[in-house]
């Protein structure tokens, strides 16, 4: 059952959870209409002790001054008219790096309307449809996994962008966590 994100992350939440509404409450800060981004998800105390420059640069020189144990850090911007798929496909993680994340902004239909969902278009008419249907929502979505099969999730509505309506829940998004959990297969 999905969660709705209080002010910060709750008492109890994993470090997955606590890093995917990190990176939410980031892209929120970029405003909306941004291009998909790429996190990989490291350790925090592995990273202080094997890159202490980089860890430093990201204000984590101090064990005192994060509780995080997971700490994203962005990849490079996804080119421009890259599939996503495709450039999923591409991606190799070194040993390093424990899990990864992405925010995407999409528009979505509630169920209600999946019945009235014409028959036979391409992927571009079906885009065109929902664009011009008068109950889509414009959503942000942050997913995360980790090597280790974990996964976490954070869904923002364009419409109530708000820190305090952050759903969050590790299925709510299951095609791009698979999609992601495959970047770490061999």
């Amino acid at each position: 059952m999905p969660n709705v994100s209080p002010a910060g992350p709750p008492m109890a939440a994993s470090p997955l959870t606590v890093a995917v509404l990190e990176i939410d409450a980031y892209a929120s800060t970029l405003g909306w209409d941004q291009p998909a981004r790429l996190f990989a998800l490291v350790d925090t105390a592995r990273l202080r002790v094997q890159e202490p420059g980089l860890a430093a640069q990201l204000g984590l020189d101090d064990a005192a001054s994060t509780t995080a144990s997971l700490t994203p850090i962005e990849q490079e911007e996804l080119s421009a008219g890259t599939a996503l798929d495709d450039f999923l496909g591409t991606i190799a993680w070194p040993d390093s790096v424990a899990g990864c994340a992405m925010t995407v902004e999409r528009l979505m239909l509630p169920p209600s309307a999946e019945a009235s969902v014409p028959e036979g278009l391409s992927d571009r008419q079906l885009t065109q449809w929902v664009a011009k249907h008068p109950d889509r929502q414009e959503v942000r979505m942050t997913v995360a996994v980790l090597r280790d099969g974990a996964r976490e999730s954070a869904v923002r509505l364009r419409e109530k962008d708000s820190p305090t309506e952050v759903l969050t829940g590790a299925g709510l998004v299951p095609g791009l966590a698979e999609a992601l959990a495959a970047t770490f297969e061999s």
